[in-house]
């Protein structure tokens, strides 16, 4: 065995059993912050697979359907006011080529009467209710129910709207800030660190290659919230039944 061999097998198998013990007992290395909630069914876009997204008759019937938490996307219109909406172009939802940005809030259209579902293609769902409603009324609505606000453009005026918007209703612990971009969410935190922070594309992906490399025990990680898709679901709503397993793989990354 060379002298290069004789230190460091041993110092890898150190490394490896010190990594397994504090994976399984982390609590010896990090003080436990757990939320406030812990939730496991999400009612994305409000509840979209049922109702009409976004809407005020989704969000109760997601309540009545008991989901721990409702999964929003905002917008700011024109005049100011953060509107609950998943895409920034109105095209999709209600046949309007225009931007929110461009519309005050009372000009807002009405959604179409139905929608198809994003993750189950060919399916449509329908409603009584098709007005877009705003944050701010969410909040009124449905005061103690946890809600995650995703933020897809680096705007810092409806970033610090939105955190203007949970410190008045005071619901800092259960208002999760989302975004795919670390960038963004970078500026969320700035705007309201009491808010807790969910993980972007970047630091999932981060986190899982320190789990492989055996690092992860050692590292304190900020985020509380892991939201993903259940592969048993999306793979058999969302993808063709002749997509290959690594096909699904591709698509579900980059869709990610």
């Amino acid at each position: 065995m060379s002298p290069l061999l004789y230190y460091a097998l041993p110092a890898l198998g150190g490394y490896i059993t010190l990594s397994i013990f504090f994976l399984r007992r982390p609590r010896l290395l990090h003080t436990p912050h757990a939320p406030a909630f812990c939730p496991r069914l999400v009612a994305h876009r409000g509840g979209s697979g049922e109702l009409l997204e976004n809407t005020m008759e989704a969000m109760r019937n997601a309540m009545t359907q008991r989901a721990d938490l409702l999964e929003l996307d905002c917008h700011l219109t024109r005049d100011g006011v953060v509107v609950v909406s998943h895409d920034k172009n109105l095209s999709r939802q209600s046949g309007l080529n225009k931007d929110v940005r461009s519309l005050d809030f009372e000009e807002l259209p009405l959604y179409k009467e139905e929608l198809e579902v994003y993750f189950s293609p060919g399916h449509f769902a329908h409603g009584s209710d098709r007005h877009m409603v705003s944050l701010e009324d969410m909040f009124q609505r449905f005061p103690q129910v946890p809600m995650s606000v995703e933020i897809k453009e680096k705007d810092e005026e409806l970033i610090y709207k939105i955190a203007d918007l949970v410190r008045r209703f005071d619901r800092n612990e259960i208002t999760i800030w989302a975004s795919e971009k670390s960038s963004i969410m970078k500026k969320c935190k700035a705007a309201n660190p009491e808010m807790p922070l969910s993980f972007t594309i970047s630091r999932g992906f981060w986190v899982l290659l320190l789990y492989y490399l055996g690092l992860l025990p050692f590292i304190r990680i900020p985020e509380k919230f892991l939201f993903c898709f259940l592969p048993t679901i999306i793979n058999r709503t969302y993808f063709p039944f002749s997509c290959s397993g690594l096909n699904q793989l591709a698509a579900v990354v980059l869709k990610w």
